[in-house]
């Protein structure tokens, strides 16, 4: 189960498109593509303490993103993958992309002290319909519900270029498997999903297109 401060705070849920309560801003260190450096979080946002176990697991398994392109968070939080991203790949441009305006906010606060010039932290509507993605990366919120996620994934998943890979990390316990066995059916025949690692009771899905 994830940690309390994984957890939405009772004032604000990070699911709403607009926290109601304060921000309650707290800076906190975080190392990501190989910088330590502080970032601003805050109440009303997922994981606020820290880089949540699901997303570090996500970051310390997957291969290097592409170097150009448009890279996709989806679910951005604070910013913590789109981050990693443009560290990563300073020639691509990084779309986060969240519903909750003050995970924008924060994203688009910290890309901005970070010097990385390349992140959109944009709401799902504001992503141009003529953009594939490279790449996406996502530690997609579950707990949304089962529908919602469904219909998340196929809104996202067949923007992939032909040689893109979505890599999706998933708490066992949460479903991680039965939402595998998903993707391989409803995409049966377009994409491949391959269980890529597993770690800390979190799996990491490749999602990517057949030839």
């Amino acid at each position: 189960m994830p940690s309390p401060s994984e957890r939405p705070s009772p004032d604000a849920h990070y699911f709403s498109s607009s926290p109601e309560g304060p921000l309650r801003p707290r800076r906190i260190p975080v190392t990501l593509a190989g910088r330590s450096a502080e970032v601003t979080t805050g109440a009303g946002v997922f994981s606020p303490e820290h880089v949540d176990t699901g997303t570090r697991v996500l970051l310390d398994t997957v291969p290097p993103p592409p170097a150009e392109g448009d890279l996709l968070d989806l679910g951005c939080g604070w910013g913590p993958v789109a981050l990693t991203l443009a560290l990563s790949s300073p020639g691509a441009t990084v779309w986060a992309v969240d519903v909750n305006e003050r995970a924008l906010e924060l994203t688009r606060r910290n890309a901005e002290e970070w010097g990385l010039t390349r992140v959109n932290a944009v709401t799902p509507d504001a992503v141009p319909d003529g953009v594939a993605f490279a790449a996406i990366w996502s530690n997609p919120p579950i707990r949304i519900g089962k529908a919602e996620l469904h219909a998340l994934l196929e809104r996202w998943l067949p923007r992939l270029a032909s040689d893109g890979h979505a890599w999706l990390v998933v708490q066992k316990n949460l479903g991680s498997d039965s939402l595998q066995r998903w993707l391989a059916e409803r995409f049966a025949g377009d994409f491949g999903v391959t269980r890529a690692a597993t770690a800390k009771a979190f799996r990491v899905l490749d999602v990517h297109r057949l030839p």
